[in-house]
Parts: structure tokens; C-alpha cells; sequence
């Protein structure tokens, strides 16, 4: 495989320092190869880099056939932690007008439900990050999925608006800690080549749990109180995944005995070191993770409340439009995720927001069901396509030996960040008005959501096109729990002299004809034979 996916000469080292970074990637994102950083680091500090000649787009069942029967377990229950914590989010969201009318309270004030839920979900993607990345992932998981089976209930019997805020705000504690702990789970186990499918489809378990959320919606019907019925079910379908998640072991990259676990103590003095050194990724993906959440926030978590109001669709018409709108989420995800593997991860990003941002006057001026399905699925197709790439492009990016903390809590943060997404666009449309044609004629006053959605994601596509531009990726980087050289590293120091000194960070020397010194990992360049 190492010929056909290195150049004859090694890249020029990773760029150090934000400007130099960003010029770096402006100019790989026009570079048709990929950029691989090995896992080795210069004499001067800095890291060496292969070009990678990106080959054609595999057979997406091929890459899923070689996925093992392990491999496929953990991936699929994975997928099903993170389709439940979609289905609970999505409860409140897609019915909204419902809940309204129970408590007697504006959209505005029910949309603070969905804010202070993704504002206190980045404590649990800490806590629960923690606890998986040093006491493993399994337990974690299990009192997660419980525990939000029992809140999803609890909200049901919740008399007051003010209990249903607390309960929801406890709610997002518990479903901060599904995100980080479920991509890790599934991804680890997957074959290097088939990432970028396996991402964009386990992303799109958000999009899974929002048409099943808009599908029980159809089912129970438009009454007030039918929304309890729809909560029942996302009680029993986040249970039963932890039921389930009992049933089985400890991932392979996580298994662990009594004397390899860490203290709590230890444990958060390691993140720290982490933080120090990475400062400026954890800030970069914080910002990332910002932008994509009101991108994906602002499109689509009051689009059922817009068929409802300036569309005046009715309930089964509304409910049938969403579904179809996030089924082209799930497909757009999963191609565009695939796609990445060959196009680089931030090349397809920026190729498809940019297209979404095309599709915005088409996306909200249409008036019929039919028109504003497919315009629908078409907007939600690019959307979530972009988020596709994300859940791989993050554990590419995140440090290894925290895997499960990195990539949930700059998600959640970012969450956290554009919790109030959601509520701006109810806010502003409650209170600005259009007229539209009217069914029985004549025009009628309507809040104009269409509008103000289409203005806030304009403006969150700008910030994305910019973050993604001028920052980082790691595409092809090793995911395993050791330290490991990529393919590249082979070549880049077949000509170099081994000198067999360490230099106390237990890394041993090769040197060029040049003079120039590559320090890389001592116990990995053993065990490989270089």
C-alpha cells in the first residue's frame, strides 16, 4: 500500500504558530494531496510531514465488509446511544408548539428549555469523558443512557414550567456525556480506510433520531397532550441502550486492570497538561464546534415550528416534511463522509457549506409540502453532510491518549456556546412579522421564521468557511491507544542514519545526511523494524 500513497519526497514540516498554521492550510486546502503528520517530531521541535496521493473513492460495502464482527458491535451500539440522545433532544424541539400550549408559555420560553440543555451538557461531557477515558467507557455509558430514560419521565409528570426547566436542565447534564464516549467507542474499532464512511454515518444517528422523533410525532397526532406519548418513547429506547451496552465488554482499546487505572487526582493533572499544551487546538476546535452547532441549530431546531406558523401547514403535513428533510441529513452524512476520505476533511466541508449557503432562498420561500420537502432534503443533504466529517475529523485531531474527553468536550462546549441558537430564532421571528397568501385567501400576518433562519445561518456560514480554511487537519492519522508511525514514516527515514540515541523522552534518533535530527517514539520504532 506505501506506493501508492507517497510522494517521492517528504512534505514541508507542520507549520508552528497561528499565522504560519493558517497560510499552511490555505495552501493545502488547493493541494490535491494530503498532508500526513507522522507521529515523530524534528530535532528543532517541529513535526515532519509525507504527501499522500489521494486514490479513488472505494466500494462503500467493500470498506463495511472488512469491518470485523467486534468491530460491528461496538459501532452499532454506539451509533444507538447517539441516536436516543438525538430522539430525546429532538422530543422537545419538534414540538414545540405543544408544549407551548401545555404550559401556557410562548415559543421563546419553551426554546430556554433547549438552551439550558445544551448549555449544561458540556459538564457532563467532562464528567463523563473523564470517567471513560480513565475508568473506562462502559459504565459510564450504561448510568448515562439510564439515567436519561428516568428524566425523559420525569418530564412527563413535571406540573409547572418551572420543574420542567430544571428537569430539562438536569436532562442536559446526563446527555452531555453520550456524545464523545459513543464516536470514540465506535470509531476505534474501524479499519483506517473505512473512517470517513463509518463517521459520516454514525453522525448521522442526530438525523436518525430526529425523523424518529418526527415520525412518532405523525403518529400520536396535532393534541396538546399527545407530546407525553412521544417522551415515553425516548424513555424506553435510551433504557433499553444501556440495557444492551450491559450485555457487552470493555472495547478492545479499552481494556484495563486494577493497576492500570488512574486516580481522579491524576487523571485531571493530565488533563491539565493537556491543556496547557494544546491550548491553542482546544480553542480551535471550540470555536469549530461553535459555528457548526448554530449551523446545525439555526437550520433545523425550529424548522417544524416554521412549517407550522408562516407555512400554516398542519401537523401530519409538518411532521411528514421533517422526516423527509433529515433523510436527505442521513444520506448527505454518510456520502460526504465518505467522500472526505478521498477529498481531505475540510475540503469537503468548505465544498459543502458553501453549497448549503446556495440553497438558502430555495429552502424557505417555497409554500406547498412537496416544494419545501425537497428543498428541505436538498439543504439538510449539504448540512449534514458537512457534519459527516466532523465526528472523524475531531478524533483525528484530538490527543490520543484522550480520545473520549477531547472530542465531547470541545463538541459540547461549542454546544454550550450556541445553546442559544434556537432561541434567538424564536425570539426574533415571535417578533417580527410578514404577510403571506393566506389558504382561504388574502393575506395573512405570520412570525417570520423563514427570514430569520435564513439570516442566521447566512451568518454562521461566513464564520465556517473562515474557521475551516485557515485551520488544522490531521487526516490519516493513527487511532490507536499506543503510539504508532503512519505508512509515510518508512520512507521518510529509509535514508537516515540510526544512531540508537534516546533522548530521555524514550525516542530515538535518526539522522539525515543533512545533520538534521528526527526524534521518534523508541518502543514503536522496535517494534516496527525501522
Amino acid at each position: 500500500m506505501k506506493d501508492e500513497i507517497i510522494d517521492e519526497k517528504p512534505a514541508d514540516d507542520l507549520a508552528k504558530g497561528i499565522l504560519p498554521t493558517a497560510r499552511q492550510s490555505w495552501h493545502d486546502l488547493f493541494t490535491l494531496r494530503q498532508r500526513i503528520v507522522l507521529e515523530a517530531v524534528n530535532e528543532d521541535g517541529t513535526r515532519p510531514c509525507v504527501w499522500r496521493k489521494p486514490g479513488p473513492i472505494s466500494n462503500p460495502f467493500r470498506l463495511l465488509a472488512g469491518l470485523s464482527p467486534r468491530g460491528w458491535l461496538f459501532f452499532l451500539v454506539g451509533l444507538a446511544a447517539w441516536t436516543a440522545d438525538a430522539f430525546d433532544f429532538h422530543a422537545l424541539a419538534v414540538q414545540t408548539v405543544k408544549l407551548a400550549r401545555h404550559f401556557g408559555r410562548s415559543k421563546t420560553d419553551i426554546s430556554l428549555a433547549i438552551t439550558l440543555t445544551l448549555m449544561l451538557r458540556s459538564v457532563g461531557a467532562v464528567f463523563f469523558g473523564l470517567a471513560s477515558d480513565g475508568w473506562g467507557r462502559k459504565w459510564p455509558m450504561v448510568v448515562n443512557m439510564l439515567v436519561l430514560g428516568a428524566l425523559q419521565i420525569a418530564t412527563i409528570y413535571c406540573s409547572t414550567y418551572a420543574q420542567f426547566l430544571a428537569v430539562r436542565s438536569l436532562f442536559g447534564l446526563f446527555m452531555g456525556g453520550v456524545y464523545g464516549n459513543a464516536i470514540a467507542m465506535a470509531l476505534e474499532q474501524c479499519p483506517s480506510n473505512a473512517r470517513g464512511l463509518l463517521s459520516g454515518i454514525l453522525q448521522q444517528g442526530f438525523s436518525m433520531g430526529y425523523i424518529l422523533t418526527a415520525g412518532a410525532n405523525l403518529a400520536v397526532g396535532g393534541s396538546v397532550e399527545s407530546w407525553k406519548t412521544i417522551f415515553w418513547i425516548g424513555a424506553g429506547f435510551s433504557i433499553a441502550v444501556g440495557l444492551i451496552r450491559i450485555l457487552l465488554p470493555e472495547s478492545k482499546e479499552d481494556d484495563r486492570d486494577g493497576t492500570e487505572s488512574k486516580s481522579a487526582v491524576d487523571f485531571l493533572n493530565s488533563i491539565k497538561a493537556m491543556l496547557r499544551e494544546e491550548w491553542k487546538l482546544s480553542i480551535y476546535c471550540i470555536l469549530l464546534m461553535t459555528c457548526f452547532n448554530f449551523y446545525s441549530h439555526a437550520s433545523q431546531d425550529s424548522y417544524t415550528t416554521f412549517l407550522l406558523t408562516q407555512k400554516q401547514l398542519d401537523n401530519s403535513s409538518a411532521s411528514r416534511a421533517s422526516m423527509l428533510m433529515k433523510s436527505g441529513a442521513c444520506i448527505g452524512g454518510c456520502v460526504l463522509g465518505h467522500v472526505s476520505q478521498v477529498f481531505g476533511r475540510r475540503r469537503t466541508m468548505a465544498a459543502t457549506v458553501l453549497a448549503s449557503g446556495l440553497m438558502i432562498p430555495a429552502w424557505i420561500l417555497p409554500t406547498g409540502e412537496k416544494a419545501l420537502s425537497a428543498t428541505g432534503f436538498i439543504m439538510q443533504f449539504f448540512v449534514q453532510g458537512a457534519w459527516g466529517v466532523i465526528p472523524i475529523h475531531l478524533n483525528e485531531l484530538s490527543p490520543t491518549a484522550f480520545r473520549s474527553t477531547f472530542p465531547g468536550v470541545v463538541y459540547q462546549l461549542g454546544n454550550m456556546l450556541a445553546s442559544p441558537a434556537a432561541q434567538i430564532v424564536n425570539a426574533v421571528a415571535e417578533r417580527t412579522h410578514i404577510k403571506v397568501a393566506g389558504q382561504k385567501g388574502g393575506q395573512v400576518e405570520v412570525e417570520a421564521y423563514g427570514p430569520v433562519m435564513g439570516v442566521v445561518t447566512s451568518i454562521v456560514l461566513v464564520g465556517i468557511l473562515l474557521v475551516v480554511v485557515f485551520g488544522p487537519e490531521r487526516h490519516g492519522r493513527s487511532l490507536g491507544s499506543s503510539s504508532s508511525i503512519e505508512e509515510g514514516v518508512h520512507i521518510y527515514v529509509q535514508e537516515m542514519t540510526v544512531t540508537g540515541e534516546e533522548d530521555g523522552k524514550n525516542r530515538r534518533r535518526f539522522d539525515s545526511a543533512d545533520g538534521k535530527g528526527l526524534f521518534i517514539s523508541a518502543s514503536t520504532t522496535r517494534g516496527s523494524g525501522v
